[in-house]
């Protein structure tokens, strides 16, 4: 409904027709802006399958990891083998001049394939690197798949809010009573709102592209705050209340911030999880210092952890959900990423068990030596 002073109202054809054109105009824009959302939505479902190939590649590199295992632990025993066939020929050199050529001849053989064997347990080894970072890489882009509902929800604030200032000025610009003023203000918090978008899937894209291996000092509780960010929309759509008690000091550790920051979203994924059917839906998250380590801890209100099953969780694919609900390997590639920071990650036992929930504690050592 046009309002204003009486002399911007419309009182001829001509201005009528300008008026309907533009109308038309907007109509049309806001006609493509809902085709753009459904090409959006059209790559969203391509991203899911993509996921979905992205999980079936992962069960054979896993496999292929088993067999690279059992093919290492064959060649070592082989590796084994020769060098106690080649103690025994050295024996029989002291015993025997006779046999001397004899023994050095199977010397020469024996270190041909000493060192062949060699060369094949170095490929074999650095094989096995390559598929466990392909697994971690294969872990991350299953949790993108997660977490894409909850990004596009989150999206589609900026952009409504941008679609809101926008239109704002063109209708005091159609209306000829535009300030200046006031249509900066407008066009800032459009501007605003597009970074806020660029910002979400900036941070998404780092988190799914491969990690370098690099280190550098890093905030904890920036990392939680980020993680904790990927996967809050989620939170808030579940009813789920997240608390958290985050180290005053904020710490410092030296690792790599993609990592860290999966491991961080793998325990807030379980913990969402764990309290969906509980009455209380509570997520706790705390940090600290102390006794020379950097500790988080993750805590969750849902049936928690049955007895016995302290270590197992951390095994390949074990897991506690229902069948086709996760793979298992969240924590199994969490722990691994822990440990290659320094820290270690547990299960609290006193404060886990069944029907008291979970509590998860991942420690670090500070950067720069003991706090």
């Amino acid at each position: 409904m046009i309002s204003g002073p009486a002399e911007h109202l419309v009182d001829s054809p001509a201005a009528l027709r300008a008026q309907v054109r533009r109308l038309e105009q907007r109509v049309q824009r806001a006609e493509e802006r809902r085709r753009a959302l459904l090409h959006i939505m059209g790559d969203m479902n391509e991203l899911n399958r993509r996921l979905a190939r992205q999980r079936r590649a992962m069960l054979h590199i896993l496999v292929d990891y088993e067999q690279g295992r059992h093919r290492l632990a064959r060649q070592t025993d082989r590796r084994h083998g020769s060098r106690r066939a080649l103690v025994h020929i050295l024996e029989d050199f002291q015993r025997s001049n006779l046999r001397l050529e004899n023994g050095r001849k199977a010397m020469i053989h024996i270190m041909g394939d000493l060192r062949e064997t060699t060369r094949e347990v170095e490929c074999r080894e650095q094989e096995l690197r390559d598929k466990q970072e392909q697994l971690v890489q294969a872990g991350k882009l299953a949790t993108v798949g997660e977490l894409t509902t909850g990004i596009a929800h989150e999206l589609n604030n900026p952009l409504n809010n941008i679609e809101l200032f926008v239109g704002n000025a063109i209708d005091h610009l159609d209306l000829g009573v535009a300030e200046r003023a006031r249509l900066l203000e407008d066009l800032r918090q459009a501007m605003e709102q597009v970074r806020k978008a660029t910002q979400i899937i900036s941070h998404l894209r780092a988190f799914g592209r491969s990690a370098p291996l690099s280190r550098e000092p890093l905030r904890v509780n920036e990392i939680v705050r980020r993680s904790l960010g990927l996967i809050r929309e989620q939170l808030i759509l579940r009813q789920i209340e997240v608390e958290m008690d985050l180290c005053p000091d904020d710490p410092l550790v030296l690792g790599n911030a993609i990592q860290l920051e999966q491991v961080f979203l793998n325990l807030l994924t379980n913990a969402r999880d764990a309290v969906s059917n509980s009455a209380a839906r509570r997520i706790l998250i705390d940090s600290g210092v102390g006794e020379g380590t950097v500790w988080v801890r993750f805590r969750d209100t849902g049936p928690g952890i049955p007895p016995g099953l302290e270590e197992r969780i951390f095994d390949p694919f074990f897991t506690t959900k229902e069948v086709g609900a996760g793979t298992g390997l969240g924590l199994s590639i969490a722990r691994g990423i822990i440990r290659e920071h320094d820290g270690s990650i547990a299960l609290a036992r006193h404060a886990s068990g069944e029907g008291n929930g979970a509590t998860l504690r991942i420690e670090l050592p500070p950067f720069g030596g003991p706090v």
